[in-house]
């Protein structure tokens, strides 16, 4: 059964990408067929599971504004062990397409209607959005069942986590009233610090059951591995972030997805 997952936060560098894309792989490899949908102009998660954003002839932007169904843009990752794993590529051509919506009638509902026919196709879709609450985003909430929120073990953390609450509320109320916040994920964690201690006890007494039990560590190999095109179960398996996500995935598939994961034998690429 399709079950689509928006990972959003209007904060930048919180851990988006990492967190759809690392999920998403780790999800392959344990036997879903798992489907990433990148929303952000940057492109991280196209680059991060090893696609050349130069050499893409579709994107999100032809489904978004051209009326392509998201299974006439998906392509396979170029790595054979993550068979099960698609991707919706996405470049800077997105970068302007709010404005392109912005004229569209039922706008805040194009990717919905672009997802239609990959429902059939995957067990699972993580939207990876933008750093904002714009129209992208908005969109994504439409097609999504719920809402991944990774936040960062600082300060200014839960600032703006307010907008986005009520932004998920608005749209349940007004576009999508399936949407739910399925969980909220601490990322770059230092259980050495202070900080992080108060951050997580500040986030767990406004959040409570939806925190999730699994923080992901601030770790040197998530950072590296993007520039390898690899997520972090192929680049590094024994590193700190790839045991945090691979608990992360197990703990977002049984409350997410009603579903146990395997543990996945060993991964080459």
């Amino acid at each position: 059964m399709w079950k689509a997952i928006a990972v959003c936060n209007q904060k930048g560098g919180v851990g988006k990408s990492t967190t759809a894309v690392s999920v998403g792989s780790f999800l392959s490899i344990s036997g879903k067929r798992a489907l990433l949908i990148d929303l952000d102009p940057q492109g991280n998660a196209t680059v991060s599971v090893g696609v050349n954003r130069s050499s893409l002839q579709k994107t999100v932007y032809e489904s978004l504004v051209e009326g392509l169904s998201i299974p006439d843009i998906v392509i396979k990752t170029p790595i054979q062990s993550l068979e099960r794993l698609d991707i919706a590529p996405s470049n800077l051509d997105l970068a302007g397409i709010e404005l392109k919506l912005a004229q569209e009638i039922g706008r805040e509902s194009v990717l919905k209607r672009a997802c239609e026919t990959a429902r059939e196709s995957y067990d699972v879709a993580l939207f990876d959005c933008p750093p904002s609450l714009g129209l992208i985003t908005v969109n994504a909430l439409v097609a999504a069942d719920c809402v991944l929120i990774p936040v960062q073990c600082e300060y200014l953390a839960l600032e703006g986590l307010n907008a986005l609450v009520q932004t998920i509320n608005l749209v349940k109320q007004r576009l999508n009233p399936n949407l739910e916040i399925g969980g909220i994920v601490l990322t770059m964690v230092d259980t050495r610090s202070n900080l992080t201690r108060e951050v997580t006890e500040e986030v767990k007494r406004f959040f409570k059951h939806l925190v999730f039990d699994t923080p992901i560590p601030r770790n040197v190999r998530l950072a590296e591995c993007p520039s390898y095109g690899k997520p972090i179960c192929l680049y590094d398996p024994a590193s700190a972030g790839a045991v945090a996500y691979e608990r992360l995935t197990a703990e977002i598939a049984q409350k997410l997805l009603g579903a146990q994961v395997r543990h996945p034998e060993a991964v080459t690429t």
